[in-house]
């Protein structure tokens, strides 16, 4: 506490009225001076004096407590805060500043943090929740100990209503070199089986000249590109599958790093099929061949191709060709000119007939073989000598016909594999629920690879699917499966079951019976993988950060479905491989704002630290740390210096006890006006 006096005034009257009669007086006594009238001093003294008592002036005596002035101090705990000594640094400065205000008495600190945010480095909202509760008229400065690399700074003081100098202290070295990868484009749409185009820039502080970077789709082979260091660079690469394709991308080590967390990037780039093209080849009606037309053009993103033999050539009919609603088969064009422009080729019923070479079914295999689908729905003409199986198509065809064909009723069964395989598992009916409907016919085959997912109850195969070299088969050993469409007998999952069919056959990854799959949610690694064995392999994680763990499978309630789950570490991009299959997952942002830059800085802040009359440290690492001299300075003085930073003196204060003692007294002051008046009446009276 402390005494302090002062002069308070306090007018009877309104202070405009008061210098409106003072100036009115003035002016009288100045005519009065200049036209050598009598007494004129002594009526300027008089008009004096009773502006004088207008005005009330008092001596006040207070007894004032002082008030602290409040520094805000910023401590930057964002990621990029842990690379190399700057978080030390962090901490080496606040300590210094708590020590500042534990030797003054006259100033407080609150302390207020920078959080990790998806965002990058959010100032801001910690500086404007810090100084929600401080006094604007006792802030002595805001102090933001950073790396630089905030992601919200302000232009400007007054965008935060800042009335005190604004202190960066930059932890980090700055002349520290550091490569950088920026993905400058990237498409979020691809076309399956074309190259996407992205456009990726590398920077490098520390040299000139190209770079290698490489690209991994879903964690597969690399590729390799050269990029020039410091331009803007196309590249391309392909999009394999439908669904979530995961483009990672890296670039070498430079000479100089300060991590190599931002020489990583990757971008999730969503695989869409244009129009899937199916053929379908009925070999003649029959009352099924609706049923599979009726299924592919219920599926908007088929573009379906349909023929119909309706007149073979070895039948006779009297019927003029030009008065027939018939075309003539396109063989050539379909088989030989136009068939790699098709997704799946379907043969429904079909038998030889001299229509095809024998050529063209070799072009069909071929076709398979590099990477097509073929799916054969077999009636008896696939037992009889005309079967297609009696051509080059025998070598994809994944089924021999006995010759025989089975009838009567039956009901169709998973296999143990079929419970398991993502085309058929699920589909099953429920425990207690009615059976599927029955078929009256089916032809018998020998397996020759591949799974068999249906069966007849005597263990004959209905459905079984191959590999055929990079492309897949699949054969329907009876023309029945329409029956479950009209709903004959309680029907069955017939649209279902053949839509996977048929995208299984082109390859979608989602059916794939080895298939390993992950993603984050809420901050947890969920990991599922699929395998038509009893057992899955071990899965091994790498996280982002780099380190690793193997860790069991774990086989639930469906049949096939391996999983584990993890809570997530770090930020990034996490590996996983679990025998031959890899995959990626994001834990976090793909391309965190916080590592796209990692190099201390003062641009950010510049206009702030500026605007408001503060100044920006280097204090570098926690192993070659300079920190600044702190001062108390004037409010209207400089607040910064070469090595020195200023917080401000508010000079405020609270009155405990007053006491007024008035300058003019009534009695006095009337006794000297009517002095004067007298004094210049007397004077004008000689």
């Amino acid at each position: 506490m402390f005494e302090a006096t002062t002069i308070d005034i306090a007018p009877l009257i309104p202070l405009w009225s008061i210098g409106l009669l003072t100036g009115i007086a003035v002016l009288a006594a100045l005519a009065g001076a200049l036209l050598r009238l009598n007494g004129w001093l002594w009526r300027a003294a008089t008009a004096l004096l009773i502006a004088a008592v207008l005005l009330n002036p008092s001596l006040v005596d207070e007894q004032r407590d002082p008030l602290p002035d409040i520094a805000v101090v910023v401590t930057d705990r964002t990621e990029s805060m842990e690379i190399g000594g700057r978080s030390g640094a962090a901490d080496a400065a606040l300590e210094a500043l708590r020590t500042l205000a534990e030797r003054d008495d006259s100033l407080e600190l609150v302390e207020t943090e920078i959080s990790p945010s998806a965002d990058g480095s959010l100032m801001m909202d910690a500086v404007n929740s810090a100084l929600a509760g401080v006094p604007r008229d006792r802030l002595a400065g805001v102090v933001a100990i950073t790396d630089g690399q905030i992601h919200d700074a302000p232009p400007d003081a007054n965008a935060i209503d800042l009335e005190a100098p604004f202190h960066q202290l930059m932890a980090g070295d700055p002349g520290a070199g550091d490569r950088r990868l920026t993905i400058v484009e990237s498409p979020r749409y691809g076309l399956v089986g074309e190259p996407a185009v992205f456009t990726v820039r590398v920077d490098d502080d520390a040299m000139t000249g190209t770079a290698t970077v490489t690209f991994r789709i879903d964690g597969g082979d690399p590729v390799a590109a050269r990029v020039t260091i410091g331009e803007d660079t196309s590249v391309e690469t392909p999009i394999g599958h439908r669904g979530a394709n995961v483009v990672e991308i890296e670039v070498e080590p430079g000479p100089e790093e300060l991590s190599l967390v931002n020489n990583r990037a990757a971008v999730s780039v969503t695989g869409v099929r244009d129009r899937l093209r199916v053929l379908l080849v009925t070999g003649e009606p029959h009352n099924g061949a609706r049923a599979w037309r009726d299924l592919l053009k219920s599926d908007p993103s088929v573009d379906l191709v349909h023929f119909t033999i309706l007149r073979p050539p070895d039948r006779q009919d009297t019927t003029p060709i030009d008065e027939l609603a018939l075309i003539a088969f396109p063989t050539r064009e379909l088989f030989a000119e136009s068939l790699e422009e098709f997704d799946l080729v379907i043969f429904d019923r079909y038998r030889r007939r001299g229509i095809m070479p024998p050529l063209y079914f070799d072009y069909i295999a071929r076709y398979v073989e590099n990477g097509g689908a073929l799916l054969v729905t077999a009636g008896p003409p696939f037992a009889a000598p005309v079967s297609i199986y009696r051509t080059p198509l025998a070598a994809v065809i994944p089924a021999r016909p006995t010759g025989f064909v089975a009838t009567g009723p039956f009901r169709p069964e998973l296999t143990e594999t079929g419970t398991r395989h993502p085309v058929t598992a699920g589909l099953a009916p429920d425990e207690g629920a009615e059976p599927w409907g029955r078929w009256f016919r089916r032809i018998d085959a020998t397996p020759l690879g591949g799974e068999t997912l249906l069966q007849s109850p005597d263990g004959g195969p209905l459905l079984v699917l191959s590999h055929a070299g990079e492309g897949r088969a699949a054969i329907l050993l009876s023309d029945q499966s329409w029956l479950w469409g009209r709903g004959f007998d309680g029907g069955g999952p017939d649209a279902e079951m053949f839509r996977r069919v048929a995208h299984w056959l082109m390859q979608e990854p989602e059916l794939d019976e080895e298939h390993l799959s992950a993603v984050v949610r809420d901050g947890e690694l969920q990991v599922q993988r699929r395998t038509l064995a009893q057992t899955a392999p071990s899965l091994e994680i790498t996280w982002p950060d780099g380190t690793g763990e193997t860790t069991d499978m774990i086989g639930g309630d469906t049949p096939g479905l391996f999983t584990v789950e993890r809570q997530g570490q770090s930020t990034g991009l996490v590996r996983l491989r679990s025998g031959d299959l890899t995959t990626v997952a994001a834990l976090g942002p793909l391309n965190p704002r916080e590592y796209a830059d990692l190099a201390p800085t003062r641009e950010p802040l510049t206009g702030l630290v500026e605007a408001s009359g503060g100044g920006a440290f280097a204090i570098g690492e926690a192993d070659a740390l300079t920190l600044p001299q702190w001062r108390r300075t004037r409010v209207d003085a400089v607040m910064t210096g070469r090595s020195w930073l200023g917080l401000q003196r508010n000079e405020r204060f609270i009155v405990r006890a007053a006491e007024r003692t008035p300058l003019a007294p009534a009695l006095l002051a009337l006794l000297l006006i009517l002095a004067t008046l007298g004094l210049a009446w007397r004077r004008e009276g000689r």
